[in-house]
């Protein structure tokens, strides 16, 4: 099976870190346009945009399936045939998936993907922010929320989650590994249908620097 990943060096370590079915040629780029074929078995964006043009580049591909890194996106904003994915940093560590399809798509093609990588799919509803990704942007704009109210500051509330709760990083380390746009833009996505999603000033301001 040939399996096109696009990627950057971070996603990359933490996909290799559980290591890889020698059976599966992977390719990997940073954009479509370095690939020099089309037609492999799958491709995986992991650096994935929701324009047009990105789109087009890997419909060009013309891969069996294509799996996108699509954490806000659902899948009506998306090609019918298109499988959105969590790919954010720090979760592509974990053996679980979160992935979301079409009830008419063959999942077990997917499974089988992902098994070349050593890990498995845990299909999930078709919302934004999946679940875990909801969870976790939500505990840091909480963080945000306590640091605003000069209750601690960020290396003390990140000793007590990591070691209160037993994450694997504070909310304010969390955050950087995933990128506070990101977070920002789940966030102001969930608000748009329950208002506690909404987040903190702080997190804004922090995020449009």
């Amino acid at each position: 099976m040939k399996i096109i990943l696009l990627a950057n060096a971070e996603q990359k370590e933490e996909l290799n870190a559980k290591g890889q079915n020698d059976s599966a040629q992977l390719i990997w780029a940073d954009e479509p346009a370095e690939i020099p074929f089309a037609g492999a078995d799958a491709c995986i964006d992991l650096l994935f945009e929701n324009t047009k043009d990105r789109i087009k580049k890997l419909e060009q591909l013309q891969t069996g399936i294509t799996i996108v890194n699509a954490v806000i996106n659902p899948l009506s904003e998306l090609p019918a045939n298109f499988i959105r994915m969590n790919g954010w940093n720090t979760f592509l560590k974990r053996p679980l998936v979160e992935a979301a399809c079409h009830a008419n798509f063959p999942k077990e093609i997917a499974d089988r993907v992902f098994s070349y990588l050593g890990k498995t799919i845990e299909w999930v509803p078709d919302i934004a922010g999946f679940i875990s990704a909801r969870v976790v942007a939500t505990v840091i704009n909480e963080a945000y929320f306590t640091l605003d109210e000069q209750v601690s500051t960020k290396e003390e509330i990140d000793t007590a989650m990591k070691f209160g709760t037993n994450y694997p990083y504070g909310p304010f380390e969390w955050s950087e590994k995933i990128g506070l746009k990101n977070i920002c833009n789940l966030l102001n996505r969930l608000a748009k249908e329950q208002k506690r999603y909404e987040p903190a000033t702080l997190l804004i301001r922090e995020a449009s620097v």
